[in-house]
């Protein structure tokens, strides 16, 4: 792949980042912009000398002065993986990423359901995993493969009559209506790695009240007939190790990899919820490049030891940093 041009600075582009699990998206492209709002290659010199000594602000008018940023897609604090970043003019291109083609990877563990379809959420139900193979997960893969129709998870900050889902599940709301299925489409989805009781995931700790139960199935019920959020008898987590398996997939933009887990665990009697979720691909944009055209992503370690210390720039220049964008950065001019 061919470096960016060093010349007509400062550049405006497209690149993407390793954006590990923990931080929220956000506070990753903050991070970034302290680095970028300092560098010659996407800040005018004579803004660079004005700014010397100065806090960079991270919000407001001053900061899109200094340095417009975005990011093509935020994932949540569990996920880790591609983040696509746009800097200057390369901004404007972003929202070609939200309906890109994407590529996931993540860890299902049965027996729990939990209010956000992850491991960041409280239990809401358990239910029977012991009686589930990979042969019986195998034969539901062709169910939520192809063009589907999905239901995103009320726990989600999709509106609805301009109030956020998860406010309806939260407070006991009736939801005014059912939420509307989206079209997606599931380019391929297979079991990568058959984990069985072979790890170390275990159910969220933290589980949902009684009245905070009886709130949810309240707003659900509105919409859904036979609604129960009770655990199964019998199920408890002094069963042993639940099972958990690692799917990857090739989905279509706003396909949610949480509700196909969950819809998952149900189509084969069980429970289940995300422990482990890493985008391996944004449109062109991977971590591994294997197709032509394809782009790398700039490690994060890299980035957070600049943030750190940016080092000491080589013959040219240029710091460990800058080099590494340089080398990753797809120029946009227009």
């Amino acid at each position: 792949m061919p470096k960016a041009a060093l010349t007509n600075l400062p550049l405006s582009g497209l690149f993407g980042i390793t954006k590990p699990s923990g931080p929220t998206s956000m506070s990753v492209i903050n991070d970034v912009k302290q680095l970028m709002a300092r560098s010659r290659l996407f800040v005018e010199a004579e803004k660079l000398d004005k700014m010397k000594g100065k806090n960079i602000p991270n919000k407001g008018r001053r900061a899109r002065d200094v340095i417009k940023i975005g990011q093509g897609g935020t994932l949540d604090p569990l996920a880790d993986g591609v983040l696509v970043v746009g800097v200057g003019k390369g901004t404007k291109k972003l929202s070609e990423f939200l309906d890109c083609t994407k590529e996931y990877k993540t860890t299902c563990l049965l027996g729990c359901e939990t209010d956000t379809y992850d491991s960041e959420g409280a239990r809401v139900r358990l239910a029977p995993w012991h009686h589930v193979t990979q042969d019986q997960v195998e034969a539901q893969l062709s169910r939520f493969s192809g063009k589907i129709e999905q239901t995103p998870p009320i726990f989600s900050a999709l509106k609805m009559d301009g109030r956020p889902l998860y406010e309806y599940a939260r407070k006991g709301i009736p939801l005014p209506r059912p939420i509307e299925p989206r079209a997606v489409t599931v380019h391929s989805l297979e079991i990568v790695e058959w984990l069985g009781q072979a790890h170390d995931f275990r159910w969220p700790v933290k589980t949902l009240s009684e009245d905070e139960k009886s709130a949810m199935e309240t707003a659900l019920r509105s919409v859904e007939e036979n609604v129960s959020l009770k655990d199964e008898e019998g199920v408890s987590s002094t069963n042993g190790v639940p099972i958990a398996f690692v799917l990857k997939m090739r989905v279509s933009g706003g396909t949610y990899v949480r509700s196909i887990v969950h819809d998952l665990a149900h189509a084969v009697g069980s429970a289940g919820h995300v422990v482990t979720l890493s985008r391996l691909r944004q449109g062109r944009f991977a971590l591994a490049p294997t197709d032509e055209g394809d782009r790398g992503c700039i490690p994060w370690d890299t980035l957070k030891r600049a943030s750190q210390d940016t080092g000491e720039p080589d013959a040219d220049g240029w710091t460990e940093w800058e080099r590494e964008v340089i080398e990753h950065l797809e120029v946009v001019a227009k």
